[in-house]
């Protein structure tokens, strides 16, 4: 039998985030990650969900098997355990975003149920199959609005914020979102259909230590960020705010907090 040896560029250990992006991750709400996935697979994957005669909803995994290649690269699963725990599971919904040529912007809206509770519990994890310009349709999101609360008929009535950002992103990337920030897929107007498949990820017990690559002098420096930066226009109230929510969320991740 041939020994299988672990090579360390496959195995997730080796793709925890740092203390860097960790923090950014909690000041902005999202980390986009960019894998190596081949463009055989990507291509392939794309192919198969345009043949679908309907869109499966959450069972797109077994209309779409390939996509477990996609969730257990080790690029994906290293930045999912640095935020969610090494024992994280998959949730049972998720599902094929189509995005068709000539389709009109979504509105902002936020997937989490206005539960507010400022932990990462849950993230939205994002693949797309094909590269995504800036006029294919792309999602997009409002950084730090994982800290805000809004009812959906109130947030259908936005257009554009300044500090929006569009995820045009190369075939093969995963987004990885806290699960209450505001994003909405953008106006088709290329010549191809986009995909997303978005699938949920839930942390599944209380952190007791830092889960990802962690070092204590450079997150003491890191965590000054958490009360010093600006990721969007806000009120002064609101800053002072969001620095005590960040701070939660940070304690927390360390295992400090229940």
């Amino acid at each position: 039998m041939t020994e299988v040896k672990n090579e360390p560029e496959n195995n997730p250990s080796s793709h925890l985030l740092t203390d860097q992006e960790v923090v950014t991750f909690i000041t902005h709400g999202y980390h986009i990650v960019e894998t190596d996935i081949p463009e055989a697979l990507n291509q392939a994957i794309y192919d198969e969900i345009s043949q679908l005669k309907s869109n499966p909803g959450d069972g797109i995994l077994d209309a779409v098997p390939k996509l477990y290649q996609i969730y257990d690269h080790p690029s994906v699963k290293g930045a999912l355990i640095s935020l969610l725990g090494e024992s994280y599971q998959m949730s049972g919904h998720r599902h094929c975003h189509i995005n068709p040529v000539g389709s009109r912007s979504q509105s902002w809206h936020q997937d989490g149920v206005n539960q507010r509770h400022h932990q990462i519990r849950t993230v939205l994890a994002m693949y797309y199959p094909q590269d995504v310009s800036s006029d294919l349709g792309p999602t997009m999101v409002v950084p730090g609005t994982h800290f805000r609360n809004a009812p959906t008929d109130q947030m259908a009535t936005y257009t554009n914020f300044r500090d929006q950002v569009a995820l045009t992103v190369k075939a093969g990337t995963v987004a990885i979102n806290h699960y209450d920030i505001w994003h909405a897929a953008s106006r088709n107007k290329g010549d191809r259909t986009r995909y997303m498949l978005k699938f949920l990820f839930n942390r599944t017990s209380e952190p007791t230590k830092p889960s990802w690559n962690h070092d204590p002098k450079t997150a003491e420096i890191e965590a000054g960020r958490l009360g010093s930066e600006r990721v969007g226009i806000c009120s002064q109230s609101d800053h002072y705010k969001e620095r005590g929510l960040r701070r939660q969320m940070w304690q927390h991740l360390l295992g400090r907090s229940s």
